[in-house]
């Protein structure tokens, strides 16, 4: 979910809370350079913290949400094949092993290998390079296939970058962008994919268009330049 770039984020993020506490479903949100340095921000705007208090009668909620992110995962495994991820790989980084071993209760940090799960993006050129967005790494395809067969992987799931079909292939489809909200900052008029895993482990996306506006939500100018 788009923390703080939806005019409906808080009741989505509630939504899908309430539905685990209550009912048990699982429900995995990895952390995203949204999460860890735009969120919080969001979170302590006059609506969003007025919402909060009309809610639950106290705006203690808001610190509780904030805390909260520092405690999402950074990566998921899906039938230890599929290696989920808001951004992409890191130098730092050469299997499963060491994503596990990294502190992630805390603020994630504005380099290092925590960062560049949430940051970095994949490339047409060979090797690592460093990332315009200013935090990160590009990586070639020559990087993501040795990750892959390091960790007899099939295939690197991500999101971080604005494409126009909700989701698109590269090196050689083994690696892949996801992005799922559609229509983004309701002005940029792209569609939305979810990966979806049968019990044989094919995949399928599943595209879908925005759902008709209601309400008038507060439409930025332009779109940020971080999910280009």
């Amino acid at each position: 979910m788009k923390v703080g770039r939806s005019h409906r984020c808080m009741a989505s993020m509630m939504n899908a809370y309430e539905n685990k506490w209550l009912n048990g479903c699982s429900i995995r949100d990895l952390a995203s350079e949204v999460v860890s340095k735009v969120a919080k921000r969001a979170l302590t705007s006059m609506t969003v913290d007025q919402a909060l208090e009309n809610r639950y009668g106290s705006a203690n909620v808001w610190k509780i949400f904030t805390d909260l992110f520092d405690y999402f995962p950074l990566t998921a495994l899906v039938e230890s094949e599929i290696f989920c991820l808001h951004g992409g790989l890191s130098p730092s980084i050469e299997n499963l092993d060491n994503v596990r071993s990294l502190d992630r209760v805390q603020e994630v940090p504005h380099e290092g290998p925590m960062c560049d799960l949430l940051w970095s993006d994949p490339d047409d050129r060979c090797g690592w390079g460093i990332s315009p967005r200013g935090a990160g790494y590009t990586f070639g395809q020559d990087i993501s296939e040795q990750f892959n067969h390091t960790n007899n992987l099939k295939l690197v799931a991500r999101a971080h970058q604005l494409v126009m079909e909700g989701y698109n292939w590269a090196h050689e489809q083994k690696v892949v962008t996801i992005f799922s909200a559609p229509n983004y900052c309701y002005r940029c008029g792209n569609m939305a994919s979810i990966l979806e895993v049968d019990d044989c482990r094919n995949h399928t996306f599943i595209q879908f268009e925005p759902a008709p506006r209601r309400g008038e939500p507060d439409v930025t100018r332009r779109t940020p330049d971080y999910f280009l």
